[in-house]
């Protein structure tokens, strides 16, 4: 007998051999047992997956002379017939090459007529999806309401191009993908049948590259039997096909983990020159990457890394965590991107490959914000330890070295050697008694690394603390009793301007300074600056005294909205209006206020009256 491919030769002929569509076969014989036969069905799925195989199934159960039986016979001649495809009742068309109206019209004369010699004529219409718009409109009439005796069957794999006038009048059934076990299964069966010795590396490896589709898988399980001489191997479809394979990859990983570029680089050489495409490589590469992922997750199964665990690096698995997996897998599909439209692959390639020569020092912005709450945890530690032991090395330190006192001109004692520096000293001067003498002086030489961070943080204090008491001592502020609050106002953030920006900006934010028994009062727009008023009232009586020479106090009190007023000062009739209209009252005198109230009341009285009138009419 002739050649018959794997795909024919094992195509499903009962719905007991569908595999992967339980619920389409269960669906289908539950149907005809119970003799619910539907006059349409439209089968819609990816390829390869068996729209067209179930329909023939379908057509033999109906057709079958010793049916209808959801197990056809396979003896009878109705069954022969269909599945040689020669049944004069059972026309299969192709929807790509019959698409115009003519087609269809052909059609509706010919169900006019009873099968020839079967219960059912059956029209199988595959990629039905082709068919023009007026095709499908000349066929609705005739799927919606056909002769008894006649049964469409629909099959598509762009279930989105097919009208939803068509989808209403056709049970439908989705097919799905075969998972890898699945095609795994079958092909084993296919290779037992055909006496061949297939390894499951090489099979799992076939049922990926099929991605769900049956038939791809049965075509490429015949391409590979071609050059396997009986015994499928991975290293053969590695060898013959071109692809990188494992060890090559692992190889090429554990120079990348080590860091050595060169022998990295020389590795991709390598594997380029044996005919291995740059696409090829980087699809790959990220098929290993995403399988080093899956590991570093836990998950061992073989059908979905596509490779026995162990065939895996170590070395890798140990040395790249998932952080950095994750970032080398989006480096090769940025890659694979890239590729298609750079000046040279294979520089786009060796570049991606440098790069994962430092990955072990790739560091996430997760690590990195783990390491900066870690520094700022231990920072807010040992300034606790400073505030619960004030000045106790510190304090002795000073003692020790007279010269850490601040002095005009002095940044920081830390950072400038603790010196005392003049403003009369040149600066070669200044260098020279900057080298001539250590940080700390050496009366003390026990001070430990440990302690030199409270005693920065506590000379720091102390230098404030005398800056402030200097500033305090040298300027003198002349009395001003003369001016007006508002004018105090203004003299205050003058003043502090330089000294206390801070307060100066929410002084800034204030208004409606008055003075009120002995109190300045004013008004502050929000609840947060009314708080930080708080904190610095003692800084703005001492301000006052300063300034008006006079001891007051200080009260912010929260500024009034408009709304507010409206409704503390305005009757109901002005509230409302503000309210519907978005507006705000400027101005309005008592005499007006009133005026508008009185109105407003007895336009209501009126109304009120006017119903009762109108309730009584209405009674008599």
């Amino acid at each position: 007998m002739a050649y018959e491919v794997t795909a024919t030769r094992r195509r499903p002929q009962r719905f007991d051999d569908l595999v992967g569509q339980e619920f389409v076969a269960a669906t289908l014989k539950n149907a005809i047992q119970s003799g619910k036969i539907a006059h349409a069905y439209l089968f819609s799925g990816p390829r390869g997956c068996g729209k067209t195989s179930s329909a023939r199934i379908l057509a033999k159960a109906l057709n079958c002379q010793n049916g209808p039986s959801a197990t056809p016979c396979e003896e009878c001649t109705a069954c022969k017939e269909i599945t040689k495809g020669s049944s004069l009742d059972v026309i299969e068309i192709d929807g790509a090459s019959n698409t115009s109206v003519n087609d269809i019209r052909q059609i509706k004369d010919e169900v006019l007529f009873p099968p020839n010699s079967s219960r059912y004529k059956i029209y199988i219409i595959d990629e039905v999806h082709m068919l023009s718009t007026s095709a499908f409109n000349a066929l609705l009439k005739t799927i919606e309401e056909p002769p008894e005796y006649v049964i469409f069957i629909f099959a598509t794999t762009e279930l989105h191009k097919v009208p939803a006038t068509i989808k209403s009048r056709c049970q439908q059934f989705h097919f799905r993908l075969g998972t890898v076990d699945q095609i795994k299964e079958v092909l084993a069966k296919a290779s037992s049948e055909l006496g061949i010795q297939a390894d499951d590396e090489a099979l799992f490896w076939i049922a990926r590259e099929a991605t769900g589709s049956f038939r791809d898988a049965y075509t490429l399980f015949d391409q590979v039997v071609a050059f396997s001489d009986n015994h499928i191997t991975y290293e053969k479809i590695r060898d013959k096909l071109g692809l990188v394979g494992v060890e090559r990859l692992n190889e090429l990983s554990e120079f990348c983990v080590d860091g050595n570029s060169k022998l990295a680089l020389e590795k991709l050489d390598e594997i380029t020159a044996n005919g291995v495409s740059i696409e090829q490589f980087v699809s790959n590469y990220a098929d290993y990457l995403r399988s080093l992922l899956l590991i570093e997750s836990g998950i061992t199964k073989e059908s979905l890394l596509g490779q026995n665990v162990e065939r895996y690096s170590k070395k890798v698995i140990s040395s790249w965590n998932k952080v950095m997996l994750e970032r080398a897998l989006s480096l090769m599909l940025q890659l694979f991107r890239d590729i298609r439209y750079s000046v040279s692959p294979r520089y786009e390639l060796e570049l991606a490959i440098s790069r994962l020569c430092w990955l072990t020092s790739y560091v996430s912005v997760t690590e990195v914000k783990t390491a900066i709450d870690q520094a700022k945890a231990l920072l807010l530690q040992g300034q606790n330890l400073i505030q619960q032991n004030p000045g106790s090395q510190n304090s002795s330190l000073i003692q020790e070295n007279p010269n850490m006192q601040k002095k005009e001109g002095f940044s920081h004692p830390f950072f400038n050697s603790g010196y005392q520096q003049e403003e009369s000293n040149s600066i070669t001067a200044e260098q020279n008694h900057l080298q001539s003498e250590p940080i700390f002086s050496q009366q003390n030489p026990s001070i430990s690394e440990s302690s030199s961070f409270q005693q920065f943080h506590q000379v720091e204090e102390n230098q404030q603390e005398e800056k402030k008491i200097e500033i305090h001592q040298t300027k003198v502020i002349e009395a001003k009793p003369h001016l007006t609050v508002e004018e105090l106002r203004n003299e205050i953030i003058k003043e502090v301007e330089l000294s206390n920006p801070l307060l100066s900006s929410i002084l800034i934010q204030t208004s409606n300074w008055i003075l009120k028994d002995n109190t300045v009062q004013f008004e502050v727009e929000s609840l947060f600056l009314k708080h930080q008023l708080d904190n610095f009232k003692q800084d703005i009586i001492e301000n006052i005294r300063n300034i008006w020479g006079r001891q007051v106090t200080i009260a912010p009190v929260l500024k009034v909205s408009q709304e507010e007023k409206i409704q503390e000062e305005y009757p109901e009739v002005i509230q409302i209006l503000c309210s519907d209209f978005k507006g705000e009252v400027i101005s309005v005198s008592k005499v007006q206020k009133n005026n508008i109230e009185q109105n407003f009341n007895k336009n209501q009285e009126n109304t009120i009256e006017e119903r009762h009138e109108e309730v009584e009419n209405n009674e008599f």
